[in-house]
């Protein structure tokens, strides 16, 4: 029958305690899963029966270019919903996998105290975004597609003293869930469009 020594249980407990410090002191949020699925399932059903099309009526563009080039474009989009915003007690920061920051998104990040405001823009479709606004003067777009995003949020709130209350996200899931059913509808029809095309 085996014992651990007092040292041992020393660190284990030790070492537990700093895990539940470090995750008390920052978060990761994603993209929601709704977001990406929806989104991802969007392009496919736009772009799959292009090549096959190209093909049916001769099309200047070679099927296979066609193709490359919107694969080239899901991997972009793929890139794109891979944003993860990191939130600890330094600050905020916005980023993406190496692969990605190394191509074309860079990501960023704020320190608490460099936060003077959030500010509401409108958008061309009438929604509304919201930027941070730095010490020197600079905007940056708070992610508003994350899951959690009520907490985030909070959390900002809580690091800034901003009032928060009226910030709400872009786009309710509903809406995203509407979309998802489009898609599968366009889907359908991609199916019966790419058997047509190879018959």
């Amino acid at each position: 029958m085996s014992s651990s020594s007092p040292s041992s249980a020393a660190n284990h407990g030790s070492q537990a305690a700093s895990a539940a410090v470090q995750s008390s002191e920052s978060r990761i949020y994603h993209l929601s899963p709704l977001i990406r699925l929806t989104l991802l399932a969007f392009y496919v059903s736009l772009t799959l029966p292009l090549p096959f099309l190209a093909k049916f009526t001769a099309a200047p563009v070679p099927p296979m270019v066609l193709g490359v080039g919107l694969a080239v474009g899901a991997v972009a989009l793929y890139g794109a919903l891979s944003e993860r915003v990191i939130l600890d007690e330094q600050g905020i920061q916005v980023t993406y996998p190496s692969w990605v920051r190394r191509v074309w998104r860079k990501g960023w990040s704020l320190n608490w105290a460099e936060i003077q405001a959030l500010k509401p823009r409108s958008t061309g479709q009438g929604g509304i975004v919201y930027y941070f606004l730095s010490q020197s003067g600079k905007a940056y777009l708070l992610p508003m597609r994350v899951a959690g995003f009520a907490d985030l949020v909070q959390r900002v709130q809580a690091k800034t003293g901003i009032d928060t209350q009226d910030v709400r996200p872009l786009a309710q899931p509903w809406m995203y869930l509407f979309l998802l059913l489009l898609t599968m509808f366009l889907l359908a029809v991609d199916a019966w469009t790419i058997g047509v095309a190879l018959g």
